[in-house]
């Protein structure tokens, strides 16, 4: 999923939200009302959005002011796979692909600091070639582009 494009967003929330369920009924998690709205907020602002930026909307709608109460949520949505960290930002973004397993590839606005998610797969292409050349396993790989979005190239920022 690329996300600099339209589309529907009520519905990539409810869509996503409702994924998150499943999952964690189905793997035996508990996504606690904190967990479930730090998720909607990172959704809902389709960019990146530090620990400090998700707390100031919780305490803004009296969830919680402490930032152990961002963290601990962010915490476990990245490591259930339903959020990523843009380490470049230091900041986070909700999965574009909750329903499982992805190898993400974000690439981030200069402009707008907006972030999409696409799908890379790091035992593939130039990178998995020289990895393999060097008898190497990819476990993990984190890709961050930074370019120009759509609207920004346009100069349409808003």
């Amino acid at each position: 999923m690329i996300g600099f494009e339209q589309h529907d967003h009520h519905a990539c929330i409810a869509t996503s939200v409702a994924e998150a369920e499943r999952r964690c009924a189905a793997e035996g998690l508990r996504l606690t009302d904190i967990r479930r709205r730090v998720l909607e907020i990172l959704l809902d602002r389709h960019k990146a959005m530090g620990a400090y930026d998700i707390l100031e909307v919780l305490s803004a709608e009296g969830l919680g002011h402490q930032p152990p109460v961002a963290y601990r949520a962010l915490d476990f949505l990245v490591a259930n796979g339903f959020a990523h960290k843009i380490e470049r930002l230091n900041a986070f973004v909700a999965c574009g692909h909750p329903s499982g397993d992805c190898a993400p590839a974000f690439l981030i606005c200069r402009g707008c600091e907006k972030v999409a998610e696409a799908q890379a797969i790091p035992n593939e292409g130039a990178l998995g070639a020289s990895a393999s050349a060097a008898g190497f396993v990819i476990e993990r790989a984190v890709v961050e582009a930074v370019g120009l979005c759509p609207d920004c190239q346009a100069g349409n920022t808003a």
